[in-house]
C-alpha cells in the first residue's frame, strides 16, 4: 500500500521529520511517499499562508493517482476539502487525526500551537469536528513555526511553558501538539508530563492506512463530488476541471 504525506509548506525538512515519524509506525507493507509542496510558503501559520498553499497539494495529489491515502500534513489541515475532490483515496489532516485520537485515550484535553493568528481556524477545526466540548482550550505559545528547528531559539522551553499552563489552569487530561514541526516531540513530552501528548502525523498515518485497507473511498456524492468543468483563467488556467 502506498501512502502519500503531502507538506503543504515548501520547507524540505519539516516534510523530512513527517517521514521519519510516518515511517516508524506504518505498517509492514506500506510505502510512505512524501512530498514538499513545490510552491507557497515556507510555513503556514494563518489563513492567508493556507490560501496559497492550496494549489501545489492538489498538484501532488494528482501526481500520485495510485496512492491509497493521503495525509495533508499540516495542523490547519488545509486544503483537505480540496483535495477530497480530486481523489477517492481517503485523505485526512493532521487536526482531525489528532483530535479523534485525543478523544479516545482522554475526556478532556488541550491544543498548544505556536502563534496566536493560528488559533482562531483551530477553534473552528475543533468545532467543526465535534469536539468543542472535549476541548478545554486552544492556547498559543507564541513560536514561529520554523523556529521549533531552532535548537537556540528556546522554543521547545517555550512550549513545554505552555504545556504546563494547560495543565495546571484547564484541567486537561491530555495535550495535542498543534503543529507538524513538533512531529518528533510527542513520546518525550508524555513522559515529561505524565498524559498523552498527542501529535496529528502518526495518528493520520494510522487513520488513513486503517481506511485504505478497510477499502473505503471518499464519497463522490454531495461536496466531495469531482469539480464541474469550467474555464479557469490567468495564472489558474491549469487548474480548470477537465
Amino acid at each position: 500500500m502506498k501512502l502519500l504525506l503531502v507538506n503543504p509548506n515548501t520547507t524540505d525538512t519539516m516534510t523530512t521529520g513527517m517521514r521519519l515519524a510516518a515511517e516508524a509506525v506504518a505498517a509492514e507493507g506500506t510505502e510512505i511517499v512524501a512530498v514538499t509542496a513545490a510552491d507557497g510558503p515556507e510555513s503556514i501559520e494563518g489563513y492567508y499562508d493556507e490560501a496559497f498553499a492550496v494549489p501545489a497539494l492538489l498538484d501532488a495529489i494528482r501526481a500520485h493517482p495510485d496512492a491509497a491515502g493521503v495525509v495533508v500534513g499540516c495542523f490547519d489541515d488545509t486544503g483537505v476539502d480540496a483535495a477530497r475532490c480530486v481523489t477517492g483515496a481517503p485523505v485526512i489532516g493532521l487536526c482531525q487525526a489528532a483530535l479523534h485520537a485525543a478523544s479516545i485515550v482522554a475526556g478532556s484535553f488541550t491544543v498548544v500551537t505556536t502563534l496566536s493568528r493560528s488559533v482562531p481556524a483551530i477553534e473552528q477545526l475543533v468545532d467543526r469536528y465535534g469536539y468543542a466540548r472535549m476541548c478545554r482550550r486552544v492556547r498559543a505559545s507564541e513560536i514561529p513555526v520554523l523556529a521549533l528547528e531552532d535548537p537556540w531559539s528556546g522554543a521547545r522551553d517555550r512550549l513545554r511553558g505552555e504545556i504546563a499552563r494547560a495543565l495546571d489552569e484547564d484541567g486537561s487530561e491530555a495535550i495535542v501538539l498543534g503543529c507538524a514541526g513538533m512531529v518528533d516531540m510527542a513520546r518525550a513530552l508524555s513522559e515529561e508530563f505524565c498524559v498523552p501528548a498527542i501529535e496529528g502525523v502518526t495518528a493520520a498515518v494510522k487513520a488513513v492506512e486503517g481506511l485504505a485497507r478497510l477499502k473505503l473511498t471518499t464519497s463522490k456524492r454531495g461536496g466531495y463530488a469531482p469539480p464541474r468543468s469550467k474555464t479557469y483563467q490567468g495564472m489558474f488556467a491549469g487548474y480548470g476541471p477537465g
